[in-house]
């Protein structure tokens, strides 16, 4: 009886609990309840969607005219670190601020952009928000124009309004607007364009003010932007005669102005701690790089707009083991893959060291554009990996090489790096055997630009056709795909300095390049699928094997000639196709048979093509290219309509160059390192060998460009993070109580962060991280930012910096463990 006794009062005191702890949750979800807003019967839930990296991102919003009263992630396949991140932390933060106009999260700026894609599109339902206005362009451009004209000069009652239309680069039409009478061109405007930004768009923003000041059509174009710039000079030059006007009635004052004496340049001397000379991407990069790491820093271009030749760049940049990889359940895309690849491509010409510096340094980069706003989500196979996926592109298949120096710009823009086009750099300044700047000049001006360091970043050679003729008399007068400006200005100046230079023979023919005005038709039209086949109709080579490869099977063709093919399911894949269509530069049928009649083929050569096109769709079907060994065989040509662009090889990439080291220091012809003079893309030497891989030049000029920043930023304004430490010694070992204790803790990826710690028992003199790998613009942003915090509070006891916990913590305990050993009291 004893034991039921004591069962009945264990049975009542957990009923009691179970009772108390109902009671408990049903209070505290009331008490929560009661503290949440009131959600009011005018407000509805939308169910809204946006694209983000890998992903749609579904959104709930509740929300009406007044309020957002929630906003929810409820489904999306984005990286759970990056986007996972994002999705939990942006909801709250809309709610809280009441608009969409949050800062996102770091490294997760595509996931992030979604979720407030998708809750703005709610909110304009709910009324919450108003819908952007639709542009009106025509009478955007037609008061652009009045005012242009207005403040240009007086236009008398006489003078009459001319609009003319001209096809651009691509085909679209560029409309230009001239206010002219007999006497006088009083206002050029250029009122609609399609043109390429920072190519043509640079000819339409500076022509009309230049052919208003010249009175004459009879002007330079801008340099690397030729075609538009004719555009426009042929417009206008149609404008005057449609108005009755003689246009050599405008010749006169532009010849008078060419025979007048050049005006004597008036010398100015700037100084700053780097200076850049180049801005395509390898010197934007660079700039960007070392402005980040605290150097003030000045470039120089010698064009009219920035970019070079990387605004040409159409496929995407190369890197091994990264996030977007590894996401795609990607095995083989491994740096060890990776740099076989590479040396075997490059015929083993290629330094090793170098090779392994870019391979190992992609997945960083890749971070690290993710950190400046320029992801590159896509992967695909590049030209000869045998299928292997390294090449990383923009979202929706844009340009790479737009997008990128688009993003660069930005930065550089909000950096506030001061940028000097139309400034040529004409000598590198040497004192003691160190670089301390360039002489440079402009139209007005001779410069003297003292600096403590100095990046050449100014691109190849592949415009240089006397220099390309002394290595290969053939290449004289062959068609190039390389902007006006790439002439090798800085190997040549470095040549001068005693700088050595390596593989300068090695210049690559691109194998798709249209021969009329060398515009390139990317390596990614046929890493998608297309194929190549020859005036008979039939394919002769590998498609995707390496550059040298095709091109040189193309020449051996009948006419040196072939066409690549694609489909509709391509074009609607890959954006660039688009550009081609709108410029006349493809054939196309619904058939096959139509096809190769807009191609000219006869009967013969016609019935080959069918029979060639239905064997690659078998290919595909079986998974096998049984006829020449491509590998990645995952797209059939089979969407009508379908098309043909004529192609030829074309001088695409010089592969030689300035000689660096692998910390982009320039290597003199004794084989020293020459102290200030850092260099880095296309001017460099080395580390294509014989032969580029399609998608090594982004990765180069973004990998050695960040290179190079560092390390001019690190010889000009810091030292090495040893050096620095020692530097900050002193004051504590004068107390001679301090002490220097080293501790390693595993980082974000497990790799080690060492951090040095030098204190005594009541003050701290300097906390340096000696070693890490965490992630740029996320982790490195901790890196960068507690020791000084660290050091200023006399204390580990700080916060750590917002989306880089980890690598904060990992700093902060190792600080922490640092003091105990030394016994800092304070």
């Amino acid at each position: 009886m004893k034991n039921k006794k004591l069962d009945t009062v264990g049975i009542l005191c957990g009923l009691f609990l179970v009772v108390a702890l109902v009671a408990n949750i049903v209070l505290g979800n009331l008490d929560a309840e009661a503290n949440r807003p009131k959600i009011p019967d005018t407000a509805q839930t939308y169910a809204t969607s946006a694209q983000g990296i890998f992903s749609e991102v579904k959104v709930e919003t509740v929300a009406d005219a007044d309020g957002i009263y929630s906003v929810k992630v409820v489904e999306h396949g984005e990286t759970p670190e990056l986007g996972g991140v994002a999705a939990e932390e942006l909801p709250g933060k809309i709610v809280e601020a009441q608009s969409v106009e949050v800062d996102g999260v770091a490294g997760a700026t595509m996931t992030s952009n979604a979720i407030k894609s998708a809750v703005t599109e709610a909110l304009i339902q709910a009324g919450f928000m108003d819908a952007p206005a639709e542009p009106e362009v025509e009478e955007v451009a037609e008061e652009a124009a009045e005012e242009t004209a207005a403040a240009a000069v007086e236009i008398p009652e006489g003078a009459q309004t001319y609009t003319v239309t001209k096809p651009g680069v691509f085909g679209e039409d560029v409309v230009v607007e001239i206010v002219a009478d007999a006497d006088e061109i009083y206002s050029v405007a250029v009122v609609q364009n399609n043109e390429t930004q920072g190519i043509g768009s640079m000819a339409v923003e500076q022509l009309p003010a230049k052919i208003v000041a010249a009175q004459s059509v009879e002007i330079d174009g801008v340099a690397g932007a030729t075609m538009t710039s004719n555009a426009i000079k042929t417009a206008v030059a149609a404008a005057l005669a449609e108005a009755g006007i003689d246009p050599a009635n405008f010749a006169a004052p532009a010849a008078e102005a060419a025979e007048e004496a050049p005006a004597e340049k008036t010398e100015v001397e700037l100084e700053c701690d780097v200076l850049v000379v180049g801005a395509g991407g390898a010197g934007l990069t660079a700039a960007v790089r070392a402005t980040q790491e605290g150097a003030d820093v000045l470039v120089l271009e010698k064009m009219a707009m920035v970019g070079g030749n990387s605004l040409r760049a159409e496929g995407g940049m190369n890197a091994a083991d990264t996030k977007y990889e590894e996401a795609l359940g990607l095995t083989d895309s491994t740096v060890e893959n990776y740099i076989e690849d590479t040396l075997r491509l490059g015929h083993y010409l290629a330094d090793p060291d170098l090779v392994r510096t870019l391979a190992e340094n992609g997945a960083e980069a890749v971070d690290w554009l993710d950190s400046i706003g320029a992801p590159l989500p896509e992967v695909e196979a590049t030209g000869g990996a045998q299928g292997r996926k390294y090449l990383h592109k923009p979202e929706g298949g844009l340009p790479v090489g737009e997008y990128l120096v688009d993003k660069l710009k930005h930065q550089i823009e909000e950096l506030g790096v001061n940028v000097m086009l139309n400034t040529r750099a004409t000598e590198i300044l040497m004192e003691d055997g160190k670089a301390v700047g360039v002489k440079a000049e402009d139209a007005e001006h001779l410069y003297t630009v003292k600096a403590k360091a100095v990046v050449l970043a100014t691109g190849g050679f592949g415009a240089n056709f006397e220099l390309m003729a002394s290595f290969d008399p053939s290449l004289a007068n062959a068609v190039t795909t390389n902007h006006a400006g790439a002439t090798g200005d800085g190997i040549l100046m470095a040549e001068a300095i005693g700088a050595a230079t390596v593989d300068m023979e090695q210049i690559q023919l691109h194998p798709t390049v249209i021969q009329s005005n060398g515009l390139l038709v990317s390596e990614s039209l046929r890493s998608h699928g297309a194929i190549l086949v020859n005036a008979e109709g039939k394919r002769f080579v590998n498609d995707m094997d390496g550059r040298d490869v095709v091109s040189q099977a193309e020449l051996k063709q009948t006419g040196a000639y072939a066409f690549i093919i694609f489909d509709q399911k391509l074009v609607d894949e890959v954006a660039l196709t688009k550009k081609f269509i709108a410029g006349g530069y493809t054939m196309t049928g619904e058939t096959y048979e139509e096809l190769a009649k807009a191609m000219g083929m006869d009967e013969e050569a016609a019935q080959n093509f069918v029979q060639t096109m239905e064997t690659w769709n078998a290919s595909v079907a079986e998974g096998e290219d049984k006829e020449f060994g491509r590998k990645g065989v995952d797209q059939d040509l089979s969407v009508a309509p379908f098309y043909a662009i004529k192609i030829a090889p074309g001088i695409h990439h010089t592969m030689g160059g300035i000689k660096i080291n692998t910390e982009a220091q320039v290597i003199s012809t004794e084989g020293e390192v020459i102290p200030g003079l850092f260099a880095c893309g296309e001017t460099t030497g080395g580390i294509h060998g014989g032969n580029r891989v399609g998608g090594n030049a982004v990765a180069d000029f973004t990998i050695f460009g960040r290179i190079a920043g560092q390390s001019a930023a690190a010889y000009a304004v810091g030292g090495t993070a040893e050096e620095a430490a020692a530097e900050e010694a002193p004051a504590a070992e004068s107390a001679g109580a301090a002490q220097t204790v080293t501790v390693t803790k595993p980082g974000v990826f497990g790799e080690d962060v060492v951090v040095e710690v030098v204190a005594d028992a009541n003050e701290i003199y300097s906390v340096t991280v000696l070693q890490n790998n965490e992630t740029q613009g996320i982790g490195s942003m901790a890196v960068d930012q507690l020791p000084g915090k660290i050091v200023e509070a006399q204390s580990a006891e700080v916060d750590g910096v917002a989306g880089a916990t980890m690598t904060s913590n990992a700093i902060l305990s190792a600080v922490a463990e640092a003091l105990a050993e030394i016994g800092f009291a304070a």
